[in-house]
């Protein structure tokens, strides 16, 4: 895929439709081979129906996975998701609901136990954003919503699935560049992003002697349907990175299967940062 330095001019209604999206994002490449890193494992992704999301899902079944993908409303994008995975070969089971709900985040887990006969792999990633201006205009109802639903369900999720994870199995956690480097337009969600870096290192000492990993992936720029859905101006994103231009979720997608793989099993308690080049602390 030809990845652009500038997007036309677009805009959408949370949560973003990727179908929509001009260009629509690479979810992989094609010249992607998998080669049985995850056979046999099985997989729950939150916010897995579009962008990140549905990269990693995509990848995780190029890979040999199973996976249940949770998604709030996009019913179209979750079932197309869901055909790339089947197009791999492999099984998909889609779960629609609310991550803010700790009930739903315990049925999400048990339908994907009760599917698939376990869980290996748990990577929360659903999130939201509100860009504003000031501290002065995010009110109280904003910061609960961003709260709860891009840290919350990070916990209620993990501590539901910690009854099925076992040795060797992994967690992996979405954060992003503006837990590092802040963001003045972005205030409570870098503020929640914050949050998850720490959660991933406690957590990850919490479970390390039950040799269950936990780990990270901190994006940058990535041209996925929360971006055009949340900001005004969309023709010159990602092009102050040093590389000069939004990532795609395609290059996203293999942190996630080496996070994920046996290929990162001295690892826990860390972070990618695929963000175009930015130097950021770890």
């Amino acid at each position: 895929m030809n990845k652009p330095n500038k997007f036309p001019e677009q805009e959408q209604k949370q949560p973003g439709k990727e179908r929509k999206m001009r260009p629509e994002p690479e979810v992989i490449r094609a010249s992607y081979k998998g080669s049985d890193k995850l056979k046999n494992k099985v997989a729950l992704i939150t916010g897995g129906d579009s962008g990140i999301g549905r990269s990693a899902a995509v990848h995780f079944a190029k890979e040999g996975a199973r996976v249940a993908i949770v998604y709030l409303s996009e019913d179209k994008d979750a079932q197309a998701t869901q055909k790339m995975i089947e197009d791999e070969g492999r099984e998909c089971l889609l779960i629609k609901g609310d991550l803010k709900d700790e009930d739903f985040c315990k049925e999400a887990v048990r339908r994907c136990v009760d599917a698939f006969g376990g869980l290996n792999v748990l990577v929360n990633n659903a999130a939201m954003q509100f860009p504003k201006d000031s501290l002065n205009d995010i009110d109280s109802s904003q910061l609960r919503t961003t709260f709860e639903t891009n840290i919350y369900p990070y916990f209620f999720v993990a501590k539901a699935a910690l009854t099925h994870l076992k040795d060797g199995d992994t967690i992996i956690n979405t954060s992003s560049v503006t837990a590092y480097r802040g963001s003045d337009h972005l205030l409570d969600y870098s503020s929640t992003k914050g949050a998850i870096v720490s959660f991933t290192r406690s957590l990850s000492q919490t479970l390390a002697s039950k040799n269950i990993r936990v780990n990270g992936v901190a994006p940058g720029p990535i041209w996925t349907p929360l971006i055009p859905a949340t900001f005004d101006d969309v023709s010159d994103f990602g092009q102050d990175t040093p590389l000069g231009r939004a990532g795609q979720p395609s290059e996203l997608g293999p942190a996630y299967v080496f996070l994920a793989s046996e290929d990162s099993s001295y690892i826990t308690g860390q972070f990618i940062h695929v963000n175009g080049g930015e130097m950021i602390g770890s």
